[in-house]
């Protein structure tokens, strides 16, 4: 693992200087689950959930996060996203909802965080708009799948041993 770029020489926060990075196109894709009883999985793929479409919701609520990432993260800079595309998909085995999201810039720094945040607030928006019918709901896992572009290049995730 390489050093802490975040921290300074006496250990305190700081934003990195991107500035001497090059200009490369970068693109990072995340995953996250929100496991729930098949019951609440039914108002998803009927529609009858009592706050509305829940897949559309959280889509939107997704590519907000991506592109505020800057404002939530403290050390991320402010970019400009050139991608944001938040996928959600119900699932019968296991039950719950399948979020993924990709995010891509070019840029001088990476659009992990954008990537990853997009998923967990998307996860969050699912769990808000069907808590009522089950506070049971877990999300996770929540990870970084796959990045590309800057100077490590490409980077994927071991596959997920449940797979």
């Amino acid at each position: 693992m390489s050093e802490l770029t975040h921290l300074n020489e006496k250990g305190e926060a700081r934003m990195v200087d991107v500035s001497e990075k090059d200009v490369t196109h970068r693109t990072a894709r995340a995953e996250g689950f929100v496991a729930m009883a098949s019951t609440t999985l039914d108002l998803v793929e009927t529609g009858t959930a009592k706050k509305g479409d829940v897949l559309a919701t959280a889509r939107i609520a997704g590519i907000m996060a991506a592109k505020r990432t800057h404002e939530l993260i403290p050390l991320c800079h402010p970019l400009l996203l050139s991608k944001v595309a938040v996928d959600l998909a119900p699932s019968r085995a296991p039950v719950g909802i399948s979020v993924a999201a990709e995010v891509r810039v070019t840029g001088q720094t990476g659009v992990e965080m954008e990537a990853l945040t997009a998923v967990s607030v998307a996860c969050l928006t699912v769990y808000d708009m069907l808590k009522a019918a089950d506070k049971g709901m877990v999300i996770g896992p929540v990870r970084l799948i796959e990045k590309t572009g800057g100077r490590s290049g490409i980077w994927h995730a071991a596959p997920d041993p449940k797979d």
